[in-house]
């Protein structure tokens, strides 16, 4: 894959990890740039005969998958899922904890892929890190009634917290309803601790850190598409 770039490798990361994919399975369709390669892809095959049915981790990833002919229905219809495949903003190496949410996702996407008998992670050998943050603000999503005073308890606690801003000049607000502010933390020594602590913090509704639920991921580089798996 010499001279590929950025897009042809986070393609050729989803098409690795669509092969995953068959008949009867039920699918979490992840959400961000490398997620929509994999939709895309999945749909031609959906197309092509495949029978799966899949929940969307946004309504951008529905609107998609719906115009893709993937059949996609809620938690209210099936609440296990075989395998959720999602992009991530950064991987650390060894034991694939994630930062997530860059994309705006991050609650849906934890919830379906604690839902999940496997989460599969796709990306670019950029996203690959020694230790998360050093590179990527943790988004925290956040209830908006009173979110000056959670953010100044996340002010305690992370070097810089800055509200996120839509297209629209005012608050990012999510699918869910919440605002998102990104949190420089500088390098996160222990994701594990910081997850739980950001958990204590009334007003946060979930943070990025996805610790110890990535089953293996598939990152691409200008030699190939590998494999990696928790260890």
């Amino acid at each position: 894959m010499s001279g590929a770039t950025i897009q042809e490798l986070k393609r050729a990361a989803a098409q690795a990890a669509s092969d995953l994919v068959v008949d009867g399975m039920v699918v979490g369709l992840g959400t961000g740039s490398t997620a929509k390669f994999l939709v895309s892809i999945i749909g031609e095959r959906v197309r092509q005969g495949l029978d799966i049915i899949a929940i969307p981790t946004s309504e951008a990833t529905r609107i998609q998958a719906e115009a893709e002919g993937i059949t996609v229905v809620g938690f209210s219809e099936q609440q296990r899922i075989d395998i959720t495949i999602d992009g991530a903003d950064e991987i650390a190496r060894g034991r694939l904890d994630l930062i997530k949410g860059g994309g705006g996702a991050l609650l849906r996407e934890k919830i379906v892929a604690a839902a999940s008998d496997r989460m599969v992670v796709i990306s670019d050998a950029s996203k690959l890190v020694d230790r998360l943050g050093g590179g990527f603000p943790l988004p925290v999503e956040i209830v908006p009634f009173g979110w000056e005073v959670t953010v100044n308890k996340l002010r305690d606690r992370a070097g810089k917290v800055t509200l996120r801003i839509g297209a629209d000049g005012g608050p990012y607000v999510t699918d869910g309803g919440h605002y998102i502010v990104d949190c420089d933390f500088d390098l996160i020594l222990d994701a594990g601790t910081l997850e739980r602590d950001l958990a204590t913090i009334v007003g946060v509704v979930e943070s990025g850190l996805f610790v110890g639920i990535a089953s293996e991921a598939f990152v691409a580089d200008v030699d190939g598409v590998h494999r990696l798996v928790p260890g």
